[in-house]
């Protein structure tokens, strides 16, 4: 098993099939508060600069809760949105994010795969001073994480799928 290295990028996705057009599934995906519901961590968010709904380059803030870490918030902005195929938003300065997260839609057999997707860094994030301190950690540091962001795009995708499906 390789080690990994937070310079390099690590990243981690949960995909689902979703029994639902992407056209009910993408006001879902585009909701920035839709994710707190299933989320342990992710508590919320709210709109800047007088946006409200998603576009590319608008900001949202995002609140977030950790057991380890306590509560933060962080300003995202959207680098990529393609109606009904792609939602793409970065965590902290645009140039040097400390996440890119996605979702992506596709058509597949019987409905819409759903994939969320988030890869760390380059810029420094909450690990960062974990990693400082502990660099001989820094494999176990990475993986604990991507398993916890896993479990919560998982949960996620899940119950946009419920909710879509229910609807549909």
């Amino acid at each position: 098993m390789t080690e990994l290295k937070y310079e390099q990028g690590p990243s981690t996705e949960a995909e689902i099939l979703v029994a639902a057009e992407p056209a009910a599934v993408w006001p879902l995906v585009c909701d920035i508060n839709l994710p707190a519901r299933f989320s342990t961590e992710f508590q919320g968010g709210d709109w800047l600069d007088g946006a409200a709904e998603p576009a590319a380059g608008c900001r949202f803030t995002g609140r977030n809760e950790h057991e380890a870490i306590g509560r933060w918030e962080t300003v995202s902005t959207i680098v990529d949105f393609q109606r009904e195929r792609l939602f793409a938003w970065v965590v902290g300065d645009p140039a040097n994010p400390s996440a890119q997260w996605r979702f992506e839609l596709s058509a597949g057999e019987g409905g819409t795969v759903l994939r969320q997707s988030v890869r760390l860094g380059p810029g420094p994030s909450g690990l960062t001073p974990a990693i400082r301190s502990m660099p001989e950690k820094e494999d176990r540091i990475i993986r604990r994480r991507l398993a916890e962001l896993n479990r919560n795009m998982a949960s996620t995708i899940e119950g946009i799928k419920a909710l879509a499906e229910e609807r549909g």
